[in-house]
């Protein structure tokens, strides 16, 4: 059996966050991917994490290390305060 991919979504509960995170829900093969649903504003602790892999804004995803932004809802600095 192949393992799945890791695919992680940041986001911050905004609008545009929210119907991204919709969307990627629907859309990714979930027999592929291992999709991991990641709420900035509530997990500030996860912010750094989200920097190293490179998301400079919300919503994003990333899948194997590359990010990808989605839209754009917030910057990553907006989130830290």
């Amino acid at each position: 059996m192949t393992a799945k991919t890791a695919a992680i979504f940041y986001h911050a509960g905004c609008p545009v966050c929210v119907e991204a995170e919709r969307q990627i829900a629907d859309a990714l093969d979930t027999t592929r991917y291992d999709v991991e649903l990641v709420h900035l504003g509530e997990q500030k602790d996860r912010i750094a994490a989200a920097e190293s892999a490179g998301v400079k804004s919300v919503p994003a995803l990333v899948i194997n290390g590359a990010p990808f932004h989605i839209n754009f809802g917030a910057p990553i600095s907006a989130l830290k305060s």
